[in-house]
């Protein structure tokens, strides 16, 4: 072969590797959206903790960009999921509490455990379409790890008919109550599954479920639902788009965890600690070190966050793949947790099931090398039905709510922005006029509208000027009249009955 020959191939292979890192850079981006449980506004380093070591997700925030002022859906944990997945808020969406389905259902004996044969949450619409269908859809391969809570065992809203090809982990987030449970659901096209069934975790029930016999438990379920999600990870490649939903349930109660380096050393700093004395229909077994433990929790949530985005830089995927990162709802106080002394709430007002700020404004941190701005801090007000959208955006998916709407239905409901151009750094992004939850278990609906915040607490409502006044302090609703009847009237409007969840509308 001449000069001239070699260079010619020289300059075919050259064009080659061009046009398929040209094609590589192009492709739809893989999305990865990590959800985390029942961790504060203020529980990562990143967002000022001072007692909790969370080194990567403090890194994922230092490599990309942190919201100040993002919402959950809801402040439990099956509506506001159900708000990401279905894109719309509290008012229009079928799920707006945390509805079980496993009191009346016969008993089933696992050793000499006893157990429920069904269990579950209500579940999603089925007639209105769900993330995973969409991605799905549009070629991306899909997975969820960790917590469904969006139907029960058997009903029309499980995994395996919801657009999910890979699922391990708990259907119903009250099982989730046991770190070392007794079974865990599964659905996998890959091991011919051809509906949601039990894993039965056999080392874990030659042992009781409560009481002191349950330390030896030896299969925790964190663990092993990373594991599953993590091998999901490592099957991936770069021929097909992958969707992930990580929906880890630390650092949800109960508090415990495997006796290793990272419990050991929160054991010493919080030296004296609190215990837990349990709560056996709550399924929260006693603890002592319940400091120690939920301190744990976070960090080795923080490993495997850390881990997640090390695989991907190890397949080669990183710079194709945005990760989210955030959690379902405000702070805890079950199962011995103490979010006043770990100053969980961010400095905000409320807790977990209230629609003050500290029971839904969350953390939520966006990371993709080269595409979402390094080192950003950004105010960008968004909630969890803004997902729908702006992952559709991200995917390439146009018009997404013409293209998915039920046409047999009156009215199918999509109330998200999309802000992926906030996170790509471009101008022109749209804002809501105004963000809207309700929640039937404490009968609290709330709005923001800019920087007013209206809360109606069994009909009563409150008005607060988040600018002025972020732990909501002062009622300012007698001095702003006028206000308060531009925000009812929201509610009013955005309100749609629903038999399952009903909430005090403002008089």
């Amino acid at each position: 072969m001449d000069y001239k020959s070699i260079s010619l191939v020289g300059g075919t292979l050259l064009l080659s590797a061009l046009s398929a890192n040209a094609q590589k850079k192009n492709a739809q981006p893989n999305i990865i959206f990590i959800l985390c449980d029942d961790m504060g506004y203020g529980d990562l380093g990143c967002y000022g903790q001072p007692f909790i070591r969370t080194p990567h997700i403090d890194a994922m925030a230092s490599e990309g960009i942190r919201f100040t002022q993002a919402y959950a859906g809801s402040p439990v944990s099956a509506p506001s999921r159900a708000s990401f997945m279905t894109g719309q808020h509290s008012g229009h969406c079928e799920v707006r509490g945390n509805k079980e389905y496993w009191g009346n259902s016969p008993i089933i004996m696992y050793g000499n455990n006893k157990e429920y044969s069904v269990v579950g949450q209500h579940p999603y619409d089925p007639d209105h379409v769900i993330l995973p269908e969409i991605m799905k859809d549009n070629g991306y391969a899909t997975g969820m790890f960790g917590k469904w809570a969006g139907g029960y065992e058997g009903s029309c809203s499980t995994p395996d008919k919801r657009g999910v090809d890979e699922y391990y982990g708990y259907i119903c987030q009250f099982q989730a109550h046991l770190y070392y449970p007794n079974f865990l659901n599964r659905y996998s096209k890959a091991l011919g599954d051809t509906g949601v069934v039990r894993v039965v975790m056999d080392e874990n029930i030659k042992y009781p479920m409560y009481g002191p016999e349950y330390q030896k438990r030896p299969q925790y379920s964190a663990d092993m639902i990373h594991e599953k999600a993590m091998e999901w990870l490592d099957q991936q490649d770069s021929k097909q788009p992958f969707f992930g939903v990580f929906t880890y349930t630390l650092p949800h109660a109960e508090l415990v965890q495997p006796e290793d380096s990272i419990l050991n050393e929160y054991k010493a700093k919080f030296d004296p600690d609190k215990v837990f004395k349990g709560s056996e229909g709550s399924r929260y077994n006693a603890i002592t070190h319940t400091h120690a433990q939920f301190a744990a929790m976070i960090t080795r949530l923080d490993y495997y966050v850390g881990e997640v985005l090390k695989k991907l830089k190890e397949k080669g995927l990183d710079e194709n793949t945005l990760v989210i990162f955030s959690s379902d709802n405000g702070p805890h106080e079950e199962g011995g947790a103490d979010p006043t002394f770990f100053g969980r709430d961010g400095k905000l007002r409320g807790l977990k099931r209230q629609c003050h700020e500290g029971g839904i404004r969350i953390p939520f941190i966006a990371r993709w090398p080269g595409r979402v701005p390094a080192g950003e801090v950004n105010d960008h007000i968004c909630a969890f039905y803004d997902l729908m959208p702006t992952f559709c955006d991200i995917a390439g998916v146009k018009n997404y709510e013409k293209k998915y709407r039920n046409k047999e239905k009156d009215v199918d409901y999509f109330d998200g922005i999309s802000f992926a151009p906030t996170l790509l750094g471009k101008k022109k992004q749209k804002q809501h006029d105004f963000l809207y939850w309700e929640f039937n278990e404490t009968n609290q609906i709330a709005v923001r509208m800019g920087d007013w915040k209206l809360i109606v607490k069994k009909g009563k409502p409150s008005l607060y000027n988040l600018k002025t006044d972020i732990h909501e302090d002062n009622d300012i609703a007698l001095q702003h009249p006028d206000i308060v009847e531009k925000m009812k009237a929201i509610i009013f409007e955005q309100h749609t009955p629903n038999p399952y969840f009903s909430v005090t509308l403002p008089k």
